[in-house]
């Protein structure tokens, strides 16, 4: 029997996780994908804290009429903006086991052009 598609992200997710950890200076961007909706975080994990958080259900989000891909796109603009107002340069990229396509590169590129480093 093969691996459901949870088990294989969560194997996934784990390989990741080992080596990745974010500091204060450098959090984890995290990357939470549901049908809907997308999730970005940076994570402090030394402190076990999470310092930003931004999301699809943004209301400037929502407000522009786009696809989902385009919707995260702006997420990743917003957690740069953020990130930027709180000092906040270099950032390193958790995927959370999902591939790195779609809606996933596409906040990853938002990020990118909003001024983060990864």
């Amino acid at each position: 029997m093969g691996l459901t598609k949870l088990e294989r992200r969560v194997r996934i997710k784990k390989r990741i996780r080992k080596n990745i950890t974010g500091t204060a200076s450098a959090p984890r961007l995290s990357v939470f994908r549901s049908n809907l909706g997308i999730y970005a975080q940076l994570i402090d994990d030394k402190t076990g804290k999470t310092i930003l958080a931004a999301d699809s259900n943004d209301k400037s989000v929502l407000a522009a009429k786009v696809n989902k891909s385009e919707k995260s796109k702006l997420v990743g603009k917003i957690i740069a903006e953020k990130a930027k107002a709180a000092g906040i340069e270099v950032v390193v990229f958790d995927r959370n086991g999902y591939l790195y396509h779609g809606r996933v590169k596409a906040l990853a590129e938002g990020a990118r052009e909003g001024g983060l480093n990864f």
